[in-house]
Order: structure tokens, then sequence, then C-alpha cells
């Protein structure tokens, strides 16, 4: 059994006093339990009240693993949203040792790290497979480069529902967007809007139906799911059946922290994480189709509210589209942003596997 000594070295020693509060909202205190786990330890996780969280992520850490160990091993797991982390520092948070065990949702690290954010960048991957296969690829360079680089051990990597264009008047082809204004929540987004002859408007997740409500903005890009979850059904009209992209997060560990687990729970979690993993991607692509189901309210909708949206589905005009700008705009920007090391790891990674190598001169 740990010692407090011990259970201290997973917490890490940078930024203790800076960090005070943020140990306290992620509930750093002594369990009082009849029969307390022989080791414990904190996990922050995904968003809240999406179902990564709920259906997966947050029963795996606080009953599963009990469950599976005989009650040896316990995990207290929060939502990073709720826990006050930063979610453009998490990854630095992780590496420090401030948070031991933390989900970091890819996008996020745009202006620190746009490397790792390849794999999903708007108009890369249109459907489910074409995610996986550009994941499959990145991942082995995205494992060696986090360990090496960030003192980081990649754990599992998860991925939330298509990202889709919710529009409050008729369209009928992605080329109709131009002149619109479109909530986006990244620069590969903002690129591809852009390139439609649209206005990209940075606009943040919960203020999405009050900005298309007031005006501010005439469509929006968010997951299918949790736009329904939002309300947008009730204040849109048309909706894309492409995803420009998805929203890939990676659960990582301050290898420190990784490394100072007892070696049995980490082969369990080397064994379970892959399952969960697993898990969540095919909960991902069921819940993108449930999100249209109850957005249009054609099929059964057991997650969401019904509306009476009408679906606009993918031509080939918007496949060709896709494919221009992500070739003309969304990569080279990107590679802009990054620096001349990415076009590098571009061809060595996603470009042979998805046949886009990185242009001459971004």
């Amino acid at each position: 059994m740990p010692t407090q000594q011990h259970r201290a070295t997973v917490w890490h020693r940078p930024w203790r006093a800076a960090c005070a509060a943020l140990a306290l909202a992620l509930g750093l205190h002594s369990v009082a339990s009849a029969e307390p786990p022989q080791y414990q330890f904190r996990v922050v996780g995904g968003l809240a009240g999406v179902s990564q969280y709920t259906q997966w992520e947050e029963p795996f850490w606080s009953r599963e693993l009990p469950r599976m160990s005989g009650g040896r091993f316990k995990a207290d797991i929060v939502p990073f949203d709720r826990a006050g982390v930063p979610r453009d520092d998490m990854l630095r948070l992780l590496q420090l040792g401030v948070v031991p065990f933390g989900t970091v949702l890819m996008g996020s690290m745009t202006a620190n790290y746009p490397q790792y954010t390849a794999p999903d960048l708007a108009g890369l991957n249109p459907d489910a497979a074409s995610l996986k296969a550009s994941v499959a690829a990145f991942r082995p360079f995205l494992e060696k480069s986090l360990r090496e680089q960030h003192g980081v051990q990649l754990l599992a990597l998860y991925v939330y529902p298509a990202q889709v264009v919710f529009c409050k008047k008729p369209f009928a082809a992605l080329a109709d967007l131009s002149g619109r204004r479109v909530r986006v929540s990244s620069a590969a987004q903002a690129d591809f809007v852009g390139a439609l002859g649209a206005t990209p408007v940075h606009t943040a997740f919960a203020q999405i139906v009050s900005s298309v409500q007031a005006g501010s903005i005439d469509c929006a890009i968010t997951g299918t799911l949790s736009g329904n979850g939002l309300g947008l059904q009730a204040v849109t009209s048309h909706l894309h059946a492409m995803p420009l992209n998805w929203g890939v997060a990676l659960f990582a560990a301050n290898l420190s922290a990784w490394e100072a687990l007892p070696a049995d729970l980490r082969t369990l979690l080397r064994k379970e994480l892959p399952l969960l993993e697993a898990a969540i991607w095919e909960e991902s692509e069921r819940d993108t189709a449930q999100g249209i189901a109850c957005n249009t309210g054609q099929g059964a909708c057991s997650k969401g509210s019904k509306g009476n949206m009408v679906l606009v589905p993918m031509s080939a005009q918007d496949e060709r589209k896709r494919q221009d700008i992500f070739v003309s705009t969304v990569l080279p920007r990107w590679l802009q942003r990054c620096g001349p090391r990415c076009a590098e790891i571009w061809n060595q990674t996603i470009g042979p596997a998805r046949g886009l190598p990185a242009p001459d001169k971004p």
C-alpha cells in the first residue's frame, strides 16, 4: 500500500503554490472509507454532459476499475470543463505533473502545438473510416513525440461525434454558405469556412443558440448530437450531412505519475484502456447517426429531442469542394502555422496513408 509520501509523487512538484486552487477543484483530499482502496488517484476527463464522459469515462474510472481490481484500485474523475482547468493549457499541465492523468482536446492545441492537430483538420475526414485511417497513421508519431518532448505517456485516443453545419436558412450545397456568418471552433474550421466565401465567427459552444437567435451567426458547425442537446434543431432549419471534422481527444498521463502506479495497475490499464477507446469510437458513430435522426425527426430518436430539420445530403459537388478546399487552403495554412518541420511530419504519417502529400510551398 503506497504511503502518503508515495502518493505525493503522483502529483509531482512544479507549480504547487500556483495550482493550489486547481488542486482544490480536482478534489485532492484524503479518502474517508471503512475499507479504502489500496491505491487511489485522480483523473481529469473530457467534456461534461456528453456520452463520452457520462456513459464511458466516468463509469470506467469510478465503478469499473474498482470492480475489475477487486476493490484494490479506484480513480476519482472530474470533467475538465468543471474542474477549472484551462483547455488550452492541459498538455502543459500534464507535462508539469500538475494534472497527472488528463484528457486533452487535440483541437485546443492549435496555438501552442499545432503539429498535434493534424489528424482532424477540417475537410480531411468526411467519414469515420477516413478518420480512423488518419489517426492510425499519426498515432506512432504522436506517442513518441509526447513521451520524448513532453514527458507524457499516451494511453488512449477518443473521438466525439461528427461536426456538421446547422443553418437557420435553406441551403442545398456547401457553396451556398458563401456570404453567411458561420460559427467555428478552430483555426482549421475557420480556414475551411473562409474558403467557402463565408465569414467564420469563433463562438463558445454554450453561446451558439443565443448567437443564432440574436442574428450574430447564420450557421454553426458543431456535433450532430451535441447540437441537438443545445436545442439547435429548434432555431435552425437545415443540416448538412457531411462531417467537416470530428473532435479527437487524447488521454494521457504525466510520465512520472504513470511510472509511480503499481505495476499491476499499469498492466490492467494497458489491457482495459484500448477496450474503452474502442467503445467510445463506436459510440461516436452511433451518436453521429442518432443526432441526425433526432434533428430531422427521421428514424428512431432515443438520445435527444425530435426536430423537423431538412437534411442536406452530401453531393458529388460537395465532395469535390471539400477536397479542393483541403488541398488548396486548409493543409497549406496548417503548414504555415506549424512550421517547416510539419511538412516532414505530414509526409511521414498522414500524407502517404491518405494520398495527400504536403505541398512544396505552403
